[in-house]
This record gives C-alpha cells, structure tokens and sequence, in this order.
C-alpha cells in the first residue's frame, strides 16, 4: 500500500486525481468507487452523504453524490460516463463510514462505465498515482491525513 503524507493509497485501486476518487474493479464490468483518504481528510468529519438514485445515468465529471461537512459541501464527481448499479446504503445512514473507512466500507456507488476504453485513460495506479497526488498535495498545501478513531482504510 502506497503512502503520501500519511495519506494511504491502496495498490489494488485506480485513482483520478483531479476529482480525488478511487475506482475498484469488480470483474463484472462494475467499478465501485469512493473518496480517497486525501478527499476525506481534507472534508473533515462528513455528516451526510446523499448518492444518486441507482439507474442514474452520468456523465464523466458530473455528480454521483453529495458530500457535506462541518467545512464542506460538494459533489463527488465521476472519471467515468455510465449508469449507477447500487449505492451503498451505509453511508447514507452513517456518513462518518467515509472518514472511519474511505476503502473498504466507505464505497458510495457502483458505476457501469459505457465508454471505459475511452474514458481510462486519465485512471492511475500504483507509482503515477503516488507521484500525481504528491504533486496534489504540493499544490493544494496539504498537510498530513488524519484519520479518525477505528479508521481501518
């Protein structure tokens, strides 16, 4: 798992860095996908989470969700045009799931990409995702992730 100013990167995932969002593949031609550490950390505590309605269709760079914190209220945008397969529940119940668990449960919707071989290419892993969110990081002035109290990734 790569790290950036204590900020986790797991290796497994692809990351967009301009819309901070991290996609993982399901192998049915589903990706879920999130807000990185990163994009938690620099929210704060999330207290709501409102995901599209599942059959949505979206397009890449518009809205799946609305995020809200103490600090904060915006859209989570997609890299990626498709249509919304399931959201996940949990975090629209529990929005802090996103700051305790951006990874694992903090997954917000499932996408079914229509253009993926289009769209990818601005999809990053491993060594480019950790160089493209250093540079992140330098340019938005951020300091180091802090996470939450039972935070698992």
């Amino acid at each position: 798992m790569a790290e950036v100013n204590n900020c986790l990167l797991p290796d497994e995932l692809k990351y967009h860095i301009e819309f901070n969002v991290w996609l993982r593949d399901n192998g049915d031609g589903s990706y879920d996908m999130g807000m990185t550490d990163i994009a938690q950390t620099m929210a704060g505590s999330v207290i709501h989470c409102r995901p599209k309605s599942v059959g949505k269709k979206v397009k890449k760079g518009k809205s799946v969700a609305t995020v809200e914190s103490g600090k904060w209220v915006g859209p989570v945008k997609t890299p990626l045009t498709g249509e919304i397969m399931a959201c996940n529940d949990e975090v629209e119940s529990d929005a802090t799931i996103l700051n305790k668990s951006p990874y694992k449960q903090g997954w917000i919707v499932r996408i079914k990409p229509s253009d993926l071989d289009g769209e990818q290419g601005e999809l990053v892993s491993g060594d480019e995702a950790l160089e493209g969110f250093k540079s992140y990081m330098t340019e938005k002035e951020l300091g180091e992730c802090i996470h939450c109290e039972g935070f698992d990734g």
